[in-house]
């Protein structure tokens, strides 16, 4: 059939009132009940029937049937769910499947708000829903509830549809008053009409009594002006706060808000509602722009604080007050449907072009607008902060629950806040777009999929946060932070007791406690024994200390990292005493050649020497851990003061996935010797498995230092593609490289990403004195937390007694097969691909001994 054309109503005056309904049009009745609706809906149903028509009807809401069962009439049932991804697919998909020239009827869309909790996304639903149908040249009949949606939401279907009318009735008439009829006119169209149900007329009001017995009837059902731009989301928060102000039962309420904003993840569900007070409902919702939930991240430290004053008031009394403001999940949404990009998103969901449209997409998300609406919202935070430094964090709907943490696989953008209103209102918006993007980074597709969540919809929720801290010059930072886990597997100490919880613990910003960065050391503190480290002398403290201190430059508009030599000047004598270690040898040699330099270096001994501090810190992790039921590491910033005082400032908490081991593994005795490749005790973490290996991937520790700096990352390149190509095939592969596996220095080792190594099952970082490669496990880092997830065992070859056997000369006997992964001659000189799968070549880890052996058989 030609689009547009003309098609029958069943009522043929109403077909010449408005020029009859075309094949395209989207036609939405705005009612006070549904029987208004019927009134118009079983004509058009039995008229199509009549002209022999593919009719389907979408039923999900709990209403009555609209549309009476009859074999012409095909009932799709789609379950109403709070995905609104999901169900908006669902529908799209049938849409497309039955292709062109299909009548439909939908369900009320005012129930909509019964899962969606707002107008909103009844409004997005509608607007990515009737183009789709449009370019099929259908019919689609809607009908939607007068009063129970914001004047913002109707106005979203108004300027999307292509009929919009309104009815009204009382016990003697029906009138319909078109708001919008597209690209029809007439001198009457616009005008109210008396739909007479009997006779089958459907005539303009043109005398003044019929006039005003039909504004008699407007008049009844006019809402306030102001309720008019309420959203449902607003009016239910408005309302239960009416019923706690006046002493009533507040809890159904609090469960709706709980379910509705908070988290869909049962578990912290039940812990949410459990610790919250109507209070911290209304004080998040005061804190909110938009609708939907807050996400993983903000929940989780929402919840951390709210344990915390419940079960240890003592302690809560130090902790800094948050003043964080939340971005809802359904502005992301929102930010995809305004801009047009919609069909990108469905697309980009299907396996197809899961990854393949990936890149296209984050780049519309970097390259969208946001409506003056929701700009006036933003301007709202900075006008609350001032020209305070804050943070953007990702905090979306599947992050930090249960099983799955995404550490580091969002983005997290700092804002300097300087400048005029503009500067800082668009670098609040560039830093929102980033973070929305990063949802499409490799590396956080490929954890989705691996985790089976690809096709569950991740709705990004921003958390925005002041950053906690004091200036030193144009320096703004805290004093320090860090990040804590409550049990730790890890012993870098072996008297030490795992579930006593250790500390990541850094000077500024708490980013270099989680990432590998250039020859910097976290300070690693068990909280069984504060103070002690694995260094022996002076010396040692000095080398493994950290050397970066990153911190907002208010001056540059940015975050940089800085050497302590650039910010010791400018700290107070107090707090250099506090975080700060004189390096007395050193300084006894300059003396010795006559120079009397102070030589001082990052330890932060004066905070793990406050008993008290340290077991504050502790007792937060493990009352979180016993509300848990589960291990949880938490971020967190400390701020001192000269008098002794300090805050403490709970920054996230989320369940800490670690080790499980399933069995024990035992080692073979009486291998020899001259079939060992790789022997070592007390280097490895991992589950115990004995696993026969098909490719084992070296990279020539030499090789690749003398390799340009600039080419050291298409080593990472490489070892993706080996990585990618054997995505699903189940493989058995084993990653050997000099000094650190995932960081962001090439000279300390490979710049891998986690979606570059996610398919091997081992890991092997290999210490290489003459190149200065040094394996560092880095427990708590994000790629340390990728591999505790994924399963893949970490080992490390040193050049100590660690270390029993190390030849990997003997893995030259098998096939080196680098050239079906690149072309290039000069890769293939410094990485290595043996194909080690025709022979016995097995790997054994015995975790209860920690003992990992590599060996042919």
């Amino acid at each position: 059939m030609a689009a547009f054309e003309r098609i029958c109503s069943g009522i043929p005056d109403m077909d010449q009132a408005l020029d009859a309904i075309r094949l395209g049009d989207n036609v939405v009745w705005r009612v006070s009940n549904l029987q208004e609706f019927r009134y118009f809906c079983e004509p058009y149903v039995e008229q199509a029937i009549q002209d022999k028509r593919r009719i389907i009807y979408f039923r999900f809401a709990s209403h009555e049937p609209l549309v009476k069962d009859c074999p012409q009439v095909e009932r799709i049932e789609i379950p109403l769910s709070h995905r609104f991804e999901d169900f908006t697919v669902k529908i799209h998909k049938i849409i497309e499947k039955e292709g062109f020239d299909v009548f439909y009827v939908f369900d009320c869309l005012s129930e909509l708000q019964t899962a969606w909790a707002t107008d909103l996304m009844m409004g997005n639903f509608f607007r990515v829903t009737c183009p789709f149908l449009f370019t099929l040249d259908t019919v689609a009949f809607f009908p939607i509830i007068r009063g129970k949606h914001s004047f913002h939401a109707v106005k979203k279907i108004l300027n999307t549809t292509q009929l919009f009318l309104d009815v009204y009735s009382d016990r003697k008439n029906i009138y319909v008053r078109p708001a919008k009829v597209w690209n029809r006119d007439s001198e009457t169209m616009f005008l109210p009409h008396i739909y007479n149900r009997e006779a089958g007329t459907f005539k303009p009001i043109l005398d003044g009594v019929q006039s005003s017995r039909f504004y008699q009837v407007l008049g009844k059902f006019q809402r306030p002006g102001e309720e008019q731009f309420t959203d449902s989301w607003n009016r239910f928060f408005n309302t239960a706060k009416m019923l706690y102000d006046n002493h009533m039962n507040t809890d159904d309420a609090c469960n709706t808000m709980c379910d509705i904003m908070m988290t869909r993840d049962e578990k912290m569900r039940r812990m949410v509602k459990k610790h919250f007070t109507p209070e911290d409902y209304f004080r998040v919702r005061n804190h909110m722009i938009g609708t939907g939930m807050i996400g993983g991240k903000a929940c989780g430290m929402l919840l951390s604080r709210a344990i915390v004053r419940n079960l240890a008031p003592d302690i809560e009394e130090v902790l800094e007050p948050h003043d964080s403001f939340f971005i809802g999940s359904d502005v992301y949404y929102t930010y995809i449907v305004d801009n047009g990009f919609w069909d990108i998103r469905i697309r980009q969901r299907e396996e197809k072009e899961y990854f393949s449209l990936a890149e296209e997409f984050a780049q519309r998300l970097k390259e969208g607008a946001f409506s003056e609406e929701m700009k006036n919202q933003f301007l709202h935070i900075l006008e609350y902060y001032g020209q305070d430094p804050f943070i953007v964090r990702s905090s979306s709907i599947l992050e930090d629950g249960f099983g799955n943490a995404f550490a580091g696989k969002y983005e997290s953008v700092f804002c300097a806040n300087r400048g005029s209103l503009e500067e800082r209102l668009l670098e609040f918006e560039n830093a929102i777009k980033t973070v929305y993007a990063s949802s499409m980074s490799l590396s956080a597709l490929d954890y989705r999929k691996r985790r089976g969540l690809d096709k569950r919809d991740e709705q990004m929720a921003l958390l925005v946060q002041r950053v906690s801290g004091s200036y030193y010059g144009s320096y703004y930072m805290p004093c320090a932070a860090g990040v804590g886990y409550s049990y730790s597997p890890y012993k870098f100490l072996e008297q030490i007791d795992p579930g006593a919880g250790m500390l990541r613990l850094v000077m500024g910003l708490g980013t270099s406690a989680v990432d590998r960065t250039k020859g910097s050391y976290p300070r690693l503190v068990s909280l069984d024994m504060p103070q002690a480290t694995s260094c022996t002398t002076v010396a040692e403290k000095h080398q493994f200390s950290q050397r970066n201190i990153e911190a907002v430059d208010t001056t540059m508009h940015c975050v940089r990292q800085l050497d302590l030599q650039q910010i010791e000047p400018l700290l107070p004598g107090y707090l250099g005493n506090i975080l700060l270690d004189h390096d007395f040898e050193v300084e006894r040699s300059f003396r010795e050649r006559g120079l009397n330099r102070s030589v001082r270096f990052i330890s932060c001994s004066g905070i793990v020497k406050n008993e008290i501090l340290m077991k504050q810190i502790q007792a937060i992790m493990q009352l979180i851990q016993r509300e848990y039921e589960y291990p949880v590491d938490i971020e967190f910033t400390v701020n001192l003061s000269e008098t002794g005082e300090y805050s403490i400032n709970l920054l996230q908490c989320r369940p800490l996935q670690v080790f499980k081991d399933t069995g024990k593994v035992k080692i073979p005795e009486h291998i020899p010797e001259e079939n060992i490749i790789l022997e070592n005790v007390h280097s490895s973490m991992g589950l115990s498995r004995n696993v026969k290996m098909d490719m084992i991937v070296l990279v020539d520790p030499i090789a690749y230092y003398h390799m340009p700096y600039a080419k050291k990352t298409n080593v990472a390149r490489l070892i993706g593609v080996v990585n990618w190509k054997n995505k699903g095939r189940n493989k058995h592969m084993l990653l050997m490289v000099p000094g650190r596996i995932g960081t962001s220095s090439p000279e300390l080792g490979v710049p891998t990403t986690f979606a570059d190594i996610s398919e091997f099952e081992a890991i092997c970082e290999i210490e290489e004195k003459n190149a200065g490669y040094n394996p560092e496990l880095s427990y708590g880092s994000h790629i340390f937390q990728d591999l505790v997830e994924a399963e893949i065992l970490y080992t490390a070859v040193f050049s100590n007694e660690k270390t029993l056997h190390f030849v990997p000369e003997k893995l030259a006997e098998y096939p080196d097969i680098v050239s079906q992964f690149t072309e290039d001659p000069e890769l293939r000189q410094i990485v290595h691909v043996y194909d080690v799968s025709r022979g016995s070549c097995e790997l054994c880890n015995d975790l209860q001994r920690e003992r990992l052996m590599l060996y042919l058989i």
